[in-house]
């Protein structure tokens, strides 16, 4: 690795999504990519706060056992949202036997990508990010003021230019910062919620769209931070306002480069609709992992943007499963369930993963959704963080997606989190999720 910063820093994606690392002097560069780096297997499994997580079975039962951190095939990003120049290396977790971790949210997503390549495929995606400038400067979260006025903001405004340009400095830099990272930042647009926008991040390989979308999130805060702003994921950081998404948009190519999902039409192919199928099916046992967070569960209400409930349709943003138009040749499903406050290697492991059990199983949708999805009888997922919980650990797809390593460990992590939350106020509930995802 070539390192010109005189420090860096090695970060893995935990359970929740927050990187996990260590500071090192850019000397120690050459060694990190030969030798890796020790840290514990546990580290991954921490709660939302960094605590350990009680009756751990990686602590209690191995003693709290050390893995290897690797260097993945991103390779070193610089960190332009630091006042000082340094490098970040991202990492992912092995065991002393050289195996994967089965609990590194990165694995359980290379190990659906390797069921697709089996089959000859290769799935390219693309993420649609929600998030929302916010003023914590107080005891509690209040809307970000104009850059330009000084004053809150006040009123929607969707797709407002005018919005835009109002936090151009900050819109300019992250730009910047995207670029020098290796990030495709595409159009950003103004959202209904106050200080809410939306970036889409460009369409690859679905590997390093996770990968950029995870980085992504930390140069967003960073930079807001950069212009005395701080920038929250959160699901639902307003009551009055539409909550924050994660939408992933995939298609799937053969050998020969053609989309599987195209048959020519905007009806799209068998093979599209058994993937629809596989996501609609395993929603409710996956609602964990696109809404992780008490707070998560504010965000999924009728009309409110956001699906609450398993269904799909063409070119309807009120189902949780969308199939865009545009030409047959770009035929792809936008999967509109997830949250801003999620890990998006786990998102997309879930969707993938249960899109090509629909393909493997042979599996029809149900009728897709004309209309409105929000009055129509449809497939119901869990509407409390409790049952979803319950639902995650219990449900067999979720076990021919994950590892069940990880299946416990999210399981054990949420029951640890709840119990804290539950002790919070409302304040410090929201408080606390925002600094932290």
């Amino acid at each position: 690795m070539d390192i010109t910063t005189p420090s860096l820093r090695t970060a893995c994606a935990d359970l929740n999504g927050q990187m996990r690392g260590k500071r090192l002097p850019a000397r120690h560069a050459t060694q990190l990519e030969y030798s890796g780096q020790r840290m514990p297997l546990s580290v991954l499994t921490l709660d939302l706060w960094g605590a350990d997580i009680e009756d751990s079975p990686l602590v209690h039962a191995s003693g709290d056992a050390d893995g290897q951190l690797r260097c993945t095939e991103r390779g070193p990003v610089p960190m332009p949202w630091l006042p000082e120049p340094a490098t970040l290396v991202p990492m992912w977790m092995y065991t002393d036997d050289g195996a994967p971790f089965d609990a590194d949210p990165r694995h359980a997503l290379a190990r659906v990508l390797s069921r697709y390549s089996k089959q000859g495929w290769k799935v390219i995606a693309a993420t649609e990010l929600e998030f929302t400038l916010v003023d914590d400067s107080g005891g509690a979260l209040d809307t970000v003021r104009s850059p330009m006025t000084g004053r809150p903001l006040t009123g929607q405004a969707i797709n407002s230019v005018t919005a835009l340009d109002s936090f151009a400095h900050f819109f300019d830099d992250l730009y910047d910062g995207a670029e020098a990272m290796g990030i495709q930042a595409q159009a950003a647009i103004s959202e209904s919620g106050l200080g809410q926008f939306e970036i889409n991040l460009d369409h690859g390989p679905a590997m390093r769209v996770a990968d950029d979308t995870w980085l992504f999130k930390s140069l967003v805060r960073g930079i807001a931070r950069k212009h005395g702003m701080a920038a929250s994921f959160m699901a639902k950081p307003f009551d009055a306002d539409a909550g924050n998404g994660l939408h992933v948009h995939f298609s799937v190519l053969d050998d020969k480069k053609r989309n599987i999902f195209d048959n020519g039409h905007m009806t799209g192919s068998a093979v599209m609709k058994q993937a629809v199928a596989g996501c609609v099916a395993g929603m409710p046992g996956a609602t964990l992992i696109f809404a992780p967070n008490g707070n998560s569960y504010a965000r999924m209400t009728p009309e409110n943007h956001a699906p609450i409930g398993a269904s799909w349709g063409y070119e309807n943003r009120t189902t949780a499963i969308r199939i865009p138009g545009g030409p047959p040749a770009a035929r792809r499903i936008e999967h509109r369930s997830a949250g801003g406050d999620t890990n998006p290697y786990l998102v997309m492991a879930a969707i993938l993963g249960t899109a090509i059990i629909g393909i493997e199983d042979g599996l029809s949708p149900p009728d897709p959704i004309l209309g409105n999805a929000y009055g129509q009888r449809i497939l119901k997922c869990p509407t409390s963080w409790d049952d979803a919980i319950d639902r995650f650990a219990t449900s067999p797809r979720m076990t021919r997606v994950f590892r069940p390593r990880l299946v416990e460990m999210l399981a054990m992590v949420k029951r640890q989190e709840q119990i804290k939350t539950n002790a919070l106020s409302a304040n410090d509930q929201i408080l606390s999720v925002f600094e932290r995802v």
